[in-house]
C-alpha cells in the first residue's frame, strides 16, 4: 500500500525510500517521533502547597531543545569528495562541448559553427546543473560519489534554489575559489553557494 513521503509530501511512495528526495521513510518517522517525545515536557508530580515560610524563589524552567538540522539528516559530504564530484562533472561538460563543438564542425560553415558552440558553452554548463540539482538533487559526478543537494529542511532543491546555487558557485569561483574552501572549514560542510541558496551536500545511503 503507497503512501506519500513525510519529508518532501511526494504522494506515492510504494517502497522503503521515497523516489523523489530518497529518503528512508520508515526512519524519518521514527526520527520525527523521538524528537517530538524529547520535546515533549514531563508532568511533574503535584505536591503539597508550600508555606511562606518555607517557599523558596522558583528556579526559571529552560524548556528549549536544540533539535537536528533535520530529522534524520544524513551525515554532510566534505571537501574532498565535493571536489572530486565537481571533477567528474566538468569532465562531462567539457567532453559535451568538445563533441558539439565537432559536430557542427563537421556539418556547418565555420562562422556557424563557431557561434554555435559558442552558445552551447554558454548554456551548456547552466543547464546540467540547474537540472539535474533540481530534478534529482545529483549530478552525474556526485551519483559517482553518492552524494547529493537537498534543502536546509533536507526537503528537494527548487528550481530557484538550483539557479541560486549554481549563480554563488560563480561567485565562489570568482573569489580565488575561497567560496569552496568554506566547505573544508565548517562542520557541517557548507560553501558560500551553499549558505547562499539555503542548501547542503549529504551522503546517500
Amino acid at each position: 500500500m503507497s503512501s506519500s513521503c513525510p519529508q518532501c509530501g511526494w504522494p506515492r511512495v510504494d517502497g522503503a525510500h521515497c523516489p523523489r528526495c530518497g529518503v528512508d521513510v520508515a526512519r524519518y518517522r521514527a526520527d520525527m517521533a523521538a524528537v517530538s517525545a524529547v520535546a515533549t515536557p514531563a508532568v511533574a508530580p503535584a505536591t503539597p502547597p508550600a508555606t511562606p515560610m518555607d517557599a523558596a524563589p522558583a528556579a526559571p524552567a529552560d524548556a528549549r531543545v536544540i533539535a537536528p538540522m533535520a530529522a534524520g539528516a544524513l551525515p554532510p559530504a566534505g571537501f574532498w569528495i565535493r571536489a572530486g564530484a565537481l571533477l567528474i562533472d566538468l569532465v562531462c561538460v567539457t567532453a559535451a562541448e568538445m563533441a558539439f563543438g565537432f559536430v557542427m564542425g563537421a556539418l556547418a560553415e565555420d562562422r556557424l559553427a563557431a557561434a554555435a558552440s559558442r552558445a552551447f558553452r554558454f548554456l551548456a554548463s547552466p543547464c546540467y546543473f540547474v537540472f539535474l540539482h533540481w530534478a534529482r538533487g545529483q549530478t552525474l559526478g556526485k551519483m559517482a560519489f553518492h552524494i547529493r543537494v537537498v534543502s536546509r529542511d533536507g526537503g528537494p532543491l527548487s528550481f530557484g534554489q538550483a539557479a541560486l546555487r549554481h549563480l554563488g558557485s560563480w561567485l565562489s569561483a570568482a573569489i580565488l575559489g575561497i567560496g569552496y574552501l568554506v566547505a573544508a572549514f565548517r562542520a557541517d560542510k557548507r560553501a558560500l553557494h551553499d549558505l547562499i541558496a539555503g542548501t547542503r551536500v549529504e551522503h546517500v545511503t
